[in-house]
């Protein structure tokens, strides 16, 4: 303590020398000047990187939640639309079958009338046959009864014939429930 007393000044340890303060000014200076040329503007590039890709990113979401809102409601129309289709095709679907159903049931009862017109046909054809044979057995047992009774042979077939027409007419016009 004594070197510096001698000089004959009092120093106060509080107050730095003036050689300090200016060479921290040139240091501070230095740094000042290479953050602001080098290190802000990579930081403020950073930065804004950051806050573009952010942005990108919220407009990227708003616009793939706008996609997915149109593609639902396409989706929703679409589906709509599906079961309008489906509807429509069912409805088809059951007037296409009842007209089938009508038609099947024109076809069997047309095949039906022609079935009984037919057995009609074919009755009246037998009924017709069964006359014939049943008046030329009758008009052979009267020839032979008449033969009998009158005790000689009617051989003459035209003589039959009118003989056995004329009983035949006869019973024909006869009542059923009367008797002779």
């Amino acid at each position: 303590m004594t070197s510096i007393l001698a000089a004959g000044e009092a120093v106060n340890p509080l107050i730095p020398h003036p050689i300090e303060i200016i060479l921290s000014l040139i240091v501070f200076g230095i740094l000042f000047y290479v953050v602001r040329t080098w290190v802000a503007p990579k930081f403020e590039k950073a930065f804004a990187e950051r806050a573009e890709a952010i942005e990108g990113g919220l407009k990227r979401a708003e616009e793939t939640q706008a996609e997915a809102k149109a593609a639902l409601e396409r989706y929703q129309q679409q589906l709509s639309e599906a079961r309008h289709e489906a509807s429509r095709i069912r409805e088809e679907a059951k007037e296409q079958g009842a007209a089938i159903v009508a038609e099947m049931r024109e076809q069997a009862q047309a095949e039906a009338q022609r079935i009984v017109a037919q057995a009609h046909t074919q009755l009246e054809a037998e009924r017709q046959q069964a006359l014939l044979q049943l008046r030329s057995e009758i008009g052979d047992l009267s020839t032979q009864l008449a033969s009998r009774i009158v005790g000689e042979a009617l051989e003459d077939e035209g003589r039959q014939r009118r003989i056995v027409e004329r009983f035949i007419n006869e019973l024909e016009q006869q009542p059923v429930g009367e008797a002779r």
